[in-house]
């Protein structure tokens, strides 16, 4: 049976991370919400699981993965579960603890790309919180973009330069790898200062992107393109 990844279809978002693992290991996969309505697939498939009250763990909100009869949410948990069946976490409890705290990291910056165009409410447009994105965005590319590749960095420096975890690539190499990619969406002159001074972390990113699974990917239709609905957003104001 192929995993069943639940997601909204028209944007890259959080969904983005589990389909880079996906795809960098080849596994087959449906991504449902963006299939048909007439093959069971589409936004009401999505809805409907979310809904099942025959799920005694729903999931509060996409992504979740389905795989059988196990249903998981949250990025994160979806990659610790993906991680060892799809070859990209480590064999040591210890390294993959790791793994995830990297991952949860990664989140961590996620949630605050988000909140430079969103800073005061979700349900309010980013014109309603224009001012206060502003300033949020200001320090975000001024301190919180150089604090977190500056630690991306130290971790790949400290290990092989080349892995954030271990020998060989991992889903938090992949997040990486998506982190920085948003992030040169939304902020591209902050970020491409940034990784001038974060080696390791621009030699990473350059490296999945020419792996040859990923690099198929990102030429296919698949890869959504980044667009102003997704948490990585690129407002010229915002990055002067």
């Amino acid at each position: 049976m192929p995993y069943e990844l639940y997601y909204w279809p028209t944007i890259q978002g959080r969904g983005e991370f589990v389909r880079l693992a996906l795809e960098e290991a080849g596994a087959e996969y449906v991504d449902v919400a963006r299939g048909r309505e007439e093959d069971g697939q589409g936004l009401g498939a999505m809805a409907a699981l979310l809904e099942d009250p025959s799920i005694a763990r729903p999931a509060y909100a996409p992504p979740f993965l389905r795989d059988g009869d196990v249903v998981i949410g949250q990025t994160a948990a979806i990659l610790l579960y993906l991680g060892p069946r799809l070859g990209l976490a480590p064999a040591g409890e210890a390294d993959r603890l790791w793994t995830h705290q990297i991952q949860l990291t990664v989140a961590d910056v996620v949630a605050e790309a988000h909140d430079t165009h969103h800073p005061i409410a979700v349900s309010l447009t980013y014109e309603d919180q224009q001012p206060e994105a502003l300033r949020r965005a200001k320090d975000f590319q001024a301190n919180r973009i150089p604090e977190y590749l500056a630690w991306f960095d130290h971790v790949l420096g400290r290990n092989d330069g080349l892995h954030l975890v271990g020998g060989a690539t991992t889903y938090a190499d992949l997040s990486l790898f998506q982190l920085v990619d948003g992030l040169l969406y939304a902020f591209p002159r902050a970020t491409e200062r940034t990784l001038t001074e974060n080696r390791h972390v621009a030699a990473l990113h350059d490296a999945v992107r020419q792996r040859p699974r990923i690099s198929a990917y990102l030429a296919s239709p698949r890869r959504i393109p980044f667009n102003q609905q997704g948490i990585f957003r690129h407002y010229p104001e915002l990055d002067p």
